[in-house]
Protein backbone atom coordinates (compact mmCIF):
# COMPACT_ATOMS: atom_id res chain seq x y z
CA UNK A 1 0.00 0.00 0.00
CA UNK A 2 2.93 2.50 0.91
CA UNK A 3 4.67 1.98 -2.51
CA UNK A 4 1.33 2.64 -4.49
CA UNK A 5 0.90 5.81 -2.44
CA UNK A 6 4.34 7.01 -3.07
CA UNK A 7 3.79 6.13 -6.74
CA UNK A 8 0.66 8.11 -6.55
CA UNK A 9 2.35 10.57 -5.25
CA UNK A 10 5.32 11.31 -7.41
CA UNK A 11 3.11 10.68 -10.34
CA UNK A 12 0.62 13.93 -9.06
CA UNK A 13 4.06 15.73 -8.35
CA UNK A 14 4.85 15.35 -12.08
CA UNK A 15 1.93 16.06 -12.98
CA UNK A 16 1.81 19.35 -10.73
CA UNK A 17 5.24 20.23 -12.47
CA UNK A 18 4.28 20.13 -15.88
CA UNK A 19 1.01 22.07 -15.35
CA UNK A 20 3.13 24.67 -13.56
CA UNK A 21 5.31 24.86 -16.63
CA UNK A 22 3.24 24.93 -19.09
CA UNK A 23 0.70 27.47 -17.06
CA UNK A 24 3.82 29.73 -16.70
CA UNK A 25 4.47 32.47 -19.12
CA UNK A 26 6.55 33.29 -21.69
CA UNK A 27 10.27 33.67 -20.98
CA UNK A 28 11.54 36.98 -21.60
CA UNK A 29 14.97 36.82 -22.89
CA UNK A 30 16.86 40.45 -23.22
CA UNK A 31 20.53 41.80 -23.73
CA UNK A 32 22.86 44.90 -22.95
CA UNK A 33 23.76 46.71 -25.98
CA UNK A 34 26.75 44.92 -27.23
CA UNK A 35 26.96 42.48 -30.39
CA UNK A 36 28.62 39.79 -27.75
CA UNK A 37 25.49 40.45 -25.39
CA UNK A 38 22.80 40.29 -27.88
CA UNK A 39 24.22 36.62 -29.11
CA UNK A 40 24.83 34.59 -26.00
CA UNK A 41 21.33 36.27 -25.31
CA UNK A 42 19.65 34.55 -28.48
CA UNK A 43 21.67 31.51 -27.98
CA UNK A 44 20.05 31.02 -24.33
CA UNK A 45 16.74 32.34 -26.59
CA UNK A 46 16.91 29.89 -29.12
CA UNK A 47 18.21 26.82 -26.46
CA UNK A 48 14.62 27.50 -24.65
CA UNK A 49 12.85 27.23 -27.67
CA UNK A 50 14.36 24.29 -28.97
CA UNK A 51 13.49 22.55 -25.36
CA UNK A 52 10.10 23.80 -25.49
CA UNK A 53 10.19 27.05 -23.28
CA UNK A 54 8.43 30.02 -24.99
CA UNK A 55 10.47 33.40 -25.18
CA UNK A 56 9.83 36.47 -25.76
CA UNK A 57 12.67 38.49 -27.86
CA UNK A 58 13.93 41.68 -25.69
CA UNK A 59 17.46 42.01 -27.22
CA UNK A 60 19.94 45.20 -27.28
CA UNK A 61 17.46 46.72 -24.42
CA UNK A 62 19.88 49.58 -23.53
CA UNK A 63 23.36 49.54 -21.24
CA UNK A 64 24.19 47.90 -17.90
CA UNK A 65 21.82 50.05 -16.15
CA UNK A 66 19.25 50.04 -17.98
CA UNK A 67 18.68 46.00 -18.49
CA UNK A 68 19.53 45.44 -15.12
CA UNK A 69 16.69 47.87 -13.77
CA UNK A 70 14.60 46.14 -16.12
CA UNK A 71 15.26 42.75 -14.58
CA UNK A 72 14.72 43.78 -11.00
CA UNK A 73 11.88 45.64 -12.05
CA UNK A 74 10.64 42.49 -13.40
CA UNK A 75 10.12 43.62 -17.45
CA UNK A 76 12.55 40.96 -18.17
CA UNK A 77 13.19 37.50 -16.92
CA UNK A 78 16.83 36.67 -17.87
CA UNK A 79 19.90 38.17 -19.63
CA UNK A 80 23.50 37.29 -19.67
CA UNK A 81 25.47 39.44 -17.55
CA UNK A 82 29.87 39.76 -16.74
CA UNK A 83 30.88 38.53 -13.11
CA UNK A 84 32.85 41.91 -12.29
CA UNK A 85 30.19 44.20 -12.47
CA UNK A 86 28.55 43.10 -9.00
CA UNK A 87 30.96 45.03 -7.42
CA UNK A 88 29.90 47.83 -9.00
CA UNK A 89 26.04 46.60 -8.21
CA UNK A 90 27.00 46.44 -4.60
CA UNK A 91 29.36 49.01 -3.94
CA UNK A 92 32.13 46.56 -3.48
CA UNK A 93 34.77 46.97 -6.60
CA UNK A 94 37.76 46.53 -4.59
CA UNK A 95 36.89 43.77 -3.02
CA UNK A 96 39.80 40.78 -4.16
CA UNK A 97 37.14 38.16 -5.07
CA UNK A 98 36.06 39.81 -8.66
CA UNK A 99 39.76 39.51 -9.42
CA UNK A 100 39.11 35.59 -9.56
CA UNK A 101 36.45 33.86 -11.49
CA UNK A 102 35.10 31.19 -9.35
CA UNK A 103 35.23 33.62 -5.94
CA UNK A 104 33.54 36.18 -7.91
CA UNK A 105 30.94 34.36 -9.23
CA UNK A 106 30.06 32.98 -6.13
CA UNK A 107 30.16 36.49 -4.07
CA UNK A 108 27.81 38.10 -6.36
CA UNK A 109 25.28 35.36 -6.88
CA UNK A 110 24.91 35.05 -2.98
CA UNK A 111 24.84 38.87 -3.13
CA UNK A 112 22.11 38.92 -5.56
CA UNK A 113 20.14 36.40 -4.62
CA UNK A 114 19.62 37.74 -0.97
CA UNK A 115 19.43 41.27 -1.92
CA UNK A 116 17.11 41.00 -5.47
CA UNK A 117 15.90 37.32 -5.37
CA UNK A 118 18.39 37.23 -8.71
CA UNK A 119 19.65 33.62 -9.79
CA UNK A 120 23.52 33.48 -10.99
CA UNK A 121 23.53 30.44 -13.62
CA UNK A 122 26.40 28.81 -14.47
CA UNK A 123 29.15 31.26 -15.83
CA UNK A 124 31.52 30.69 -18.87
CA UNK A 125 35.34 30.16 -18.59
CA UNK A 126 36.48 33.41 -19.94
CA UNK A 127 36.81 36.77 -19.04
CA UNK A 128 35.90 40.07 -21.36
CA UNK A 129 37.76 42.29 -18.79
CA UNK A 130 39.60 44.94 -20.58
CA UNK A 131 43.38 44.28 -21.68
CA UNK A 132 46.22 45.06 -24.03
CA UNK A 133 47.00 43.92 -27.43
CA UNK A 134 49.81 44.12 -29.40
CA UNK A 135 50.74 43.63 -33.28
CA UNK A 136 51.71 40.38 -34.03
CA UNK A 137 55.62 41.35 -35.44
CA UNK A 138 56.09 43.27 -32.47
CA UNK A 139 55.16 40.74 -30.00
CA UNK A 140 57.10 37.81 -31.77
CA UNK A 141 60.01 40.37 -31.74
CA UNK A 142 60.43 41.17 -28.35
CA UNK A 143 58.91 37.62 -26.95
CA UNK A 144 55.32 39.39 -25.61
CA UNK A 145 53.24 37.18 -24.14
CA UNK A 146 52.44 38.46 -20.65
CA UNK A 147 51.85 42.07 -19.32
CA UNK A 148 55.18 41.27 -17.33
CA UNK A 149 56.69 40.67 -20.73
CA UNK A 150 55.18 44.17 -21.98
CA UNK A 151 56.72 45.79 -18.96
CA UNK A 152 59.67 44.54 -19.22
CA UNK A 153 60.19 45.78 -23.01
CA UNK A 154 58.63 49.17 -21.98
CA UNK A 155 61.24 49.58 -18.89
CA UNK A 156 63.78 48.95 -21.61
CA UNK A 157 62.97 51.50 -23.77
CA UNK A 158 60.34 49.59 -26.07
CA UNK A 159 58.63 51.90 -28.68
CA UNK A 160 55.28 50.98 -27.22
CA UNK A 161 52.37 53.26 -28.44
CA UNK A 162 49.05 52.63 -26.93
CA UNK A 163 45.44 53.33 -28.49
CA UNK A 164 42.59 54.09 -25.90
CA UNK A 165 40.24 55.71 -24.56
CA UNK A 166 39.88 58.53 -22.08
CA UNK A 167 38.33 56.01 -19.28
CA UNK A 168 41.14 53.78 -19.57
CA UNK A 169 43.48 55.80 -20.12
CA UNK A 170 42.39 58.48 -17.22
CA UNK A 171 39.85 55.97 -14.97
CA UNK A 172 42.39 53.93 -12.65
CA UNK A 173 42.80 50.77 -15.33
CA UNK A 174 46.22 52.04 -17.51
CA UNK A 175 47.18 53.40 -14.09
CA UNK A 176 46.69 50.33 -12.31
CA UNK A 177 48.27 47.86 -14.73
CA UNK A 178 51.10 50.21 -14.63
CA UNK A 179 51.28 49.91 -10.75
CA UNK A 180 50.56 46.23 -11.08
CA UNK A 181 53.54 45.13 -13.58
CA UNK A 182 55.85 48.77 -12.84
CA UNK A 183 55.92 49.90 -16.12
CA UNK A 184 54.97 54.05 -17.19
CA UNK A 185 53.90 55.38 -20.45
CA UNK A 186 54.96 58.93 -21.74
CA UNK A 187 52.07 61.08 -22.23
CA UNK A 188 53.85 60.86 -26.00
CA UNK A 189 52.66 57.06 -25.59
CA UNK A 190 49.34 57.70 -25.39
CA UNK A 191 46.56 58.42 -27.86
CA UNK A 192 43.53 58.82 -26.50
CA UNK A 193 41.02 58.00 -29.42
CA UNK A 194 37.30 60.26 -29.40
CA UNK A 195 34.54 57.92 -28.52
CA UNK A 196 37.47 55.34 -27.30
CA UNK A 197 35.32 52.12 -28.66
CA UNK A 198 37.60 49.29 -29.19
CA UNK A 199 36.82 47.99 -32.81
CA UNK A 200 38.88 51.66 -32.94
CA UNK A 201 41.57 51.41 -31.07
CA UNK A 202 41.80 47.71 -32.45
CA UNK A 203 42.19 49.56 -36.27
CA UNK A 204 44.64 52.20 -35.19
CA UNK A 205 46.99 49.12 -34.17
CA UNK A 206 46.67 46.95 -37.02
CA UNK A 207 46.85 50.16 -39.32
CA UNK A 208 49.85 51.59 -37.51
CA UNK A 209 47.99 54.89 -37.38
CA UNK A 210 50.72 57.44 -36.20
CA UNK A 211 52.65 54.78 -34.61
CA UNK A 212 50.55 52.63 -32.85
CA UNK A 213 51.18 49.39 -31.89
CA UNK A 214 49.02 48.65 -29.14
CA UNK A 215 45.33 48.35 -28.54
CA UNK A 216 42.88 48.77 -25.80
CA UNK A 217 40.73 45.83 -26.18
CA UNK A 218 38.07 43.69 -24.12
CA UNK A 219 39.18 40.45 -23.89
CA UNK A 220 36.79 38.40 -26.30
CA UNK A 221 36.56 41.01 -28.86
CA UNK A 222 36.50 39.91 -32.24
CA UNK A 223 38.73 42.24 -33.88
CA UNK A 224 41.89 40.91 -32.53
CA UNK A 225 42.23 37.93 -34.34
CA UNK A 226 41.06 39.59 -37.36
CA UNK A 227 43.53 42.58 -36.69
CA UNK A 228 46.66 40.10 -35.51
CA UNK A 229 46.94 41.39 -32.40
CA UNK A 230 48.38 39.60 -29.47
CA UNK A 231 46.75 39.65 -26.28
CA UNK A 232 48.75 39.97 -23.08
CA UNK A 233 47.31 37.95 -19.94
CA UNK A 234 46.86 39.59 -17.18
CA UNK A 235 49.45 36.91 -15.64
CA UNK A 236 49.20 38.92 -11.97
CA UNK A 237 45.88 39.34 -12.13
CA UNK A 238 45.41 43.03 -11.66
CA UNK A 239 42.18 43.22 -13.46
CA UNK A 240 38.01 41.79 -12.46
CA UNK A 241 37.48 38.63 -14.49
CA UNK A 242 34.15 39.95 -16.75
CA UNK A 243 33.25 36.27 -17.27
CA UNK A 244 29.48 35.98 -18.88
CA UNK A 245 26.81 34.73 -16.51
CA UNK A 246 22.91 33.91 -17.52
CA UNK A 247 21.05 35.70 -14.47
CA UNK A 248 17.26 35.31 -14.33
CA UNK A 249 14.85 36.06 -11.58
CA UNK A 250 14.28 33.20 -9.00
CA UNK A 251 10.29 33.68 -9.46
CA UNK A 252 11.14 32.65 -13.22
CA UNK A 253 13.69 29.78 -12.18
CA UNK A 254 11.24 28.57 -9.77
CA UNK A 255 8.24 28.13 -12.42
CA UNK A 256 10.92 26.35 -14.95
CA UNK A 257 13.70 25.12 -13.18
CA UNK A 258 15.08 23.27 -15.44
CA UNK A 259 16.17 26.31 -16.93
CA UNK A 260 19.41 26.02 -15.29
CA UNK A 261 20.89 22.68 -16.36
CA UNK A 262 19.19 23.79 -20.16
CA UNK A 263 21.88 26.71 -20.10
CA UNK A 264 25.04 24.83 -18.37
CA UNK A 265 26.38 23.34 -21.32
CA UNK A 266 26.22 26.74 -23.20
CA UNK A 267 27.91 28.49 -21.29
CA UNK A 268 30.62 25.66 -20.47
CA UNK A 269 31.12 25.47 -24.21
CA UNK A 270 32.94 28.69 -24.38
CA UNK A 271 36.47 29.78 -24.43
CA UNK A 272 38.35 33.19 -24.85
CA UNK A 273 39.25 31.94 -28.25
CA UNK A 274 35.59 30.37 -28.87
CA UNK A 275 34.24 33.85 -28.30
CA UNK A 276 36.64 35.80 -30.10
CA UNK A 277 35.69 33.92 -33.05
CA UNK A 278 32.14 34.33 -32.97
CA UNK A 279 32.35 37.90 -32.15
CA UNK A 280 34.33 38.22 -35.37
CA UNK A 281 31.40 36.54 -37.51
CA UNK A 282 29.26 39.70 -35.80
CA UNK A 283 31.46 42.44 -35.55
CA UNK A 284 33.46 41.59 -38.43
CA UNK A 285 31.82 39.90 -41.00
CA UNK A 286 28.49 41.52 -40.25
CA UNK A 287 26.42 38.26 -39.67
CA UNK A 288 23.44 38.92 -37.49
CA UNK A 289 23.72 38.01 -34.03
CA UNK A 290 20.48 35.36 -34.31
CA UNK A 291 22.28 33.86 -37.34
CA UNK A 292 25.71 32.94 -35.67
CA UNK A 293 23.98 31.92 -32.62
CA UNK A 294 21.97 29.50 -34.36
CA UNK A 295 24.54 28.56 -36.42
CA UNK A 296 26.84 27.85 -32.72
CA UNK A 297 24.39 25.68 -31.21
CA UNK A 298 23.85 23.38 -34.23
CA UNK A 299 27.46 23.13 -34.56
CA UNK A 300 27.78 22.30 -30.84
CA UNK A 301 24.59 19.46 -31.27
CA UNK A 302 22.85 21.79 -28.90
CA UNK A 303 19.64 22.35 -31.12
CA UNK A 304 18.63 20.50 -34.05
CA UNK A 305 18.64 17.24 -35.99
CA UNK A 306 22.65 17.32 -34.78
CA UNK A 307 20.82 16.66 -30.96
CA UNK A 308 19.52 13.12 -29.80
CA UNK A 309 16.41 13.84 -28.68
Amino acid sequence: MAQVLKAVTVAMLLLTGAVASAAAPPVVVSSKLSSESAMLGQMIRLLLEDRGIPTLDRMTLGATPVVRKALLAGEIDLYVEYTGNAGFFFNRANDPAWKDLQLGYELGSKLDLAANRIVWLAPAPASNAWALAVRRDIATRHRLVTMSDFARWVREGGAAKLACSAEFANGGTLRSLERTYSFHLAPRQKIVLAGGETAATIGAAAARTNGINTAMVYGTDGGIVAADLVLLEDDKKDQPVYAPVPIVREAVLRARPEIADIVRPLLASFTRESLQALNARVQIDGESAEEVAGDYLRSKGLIGPARNR
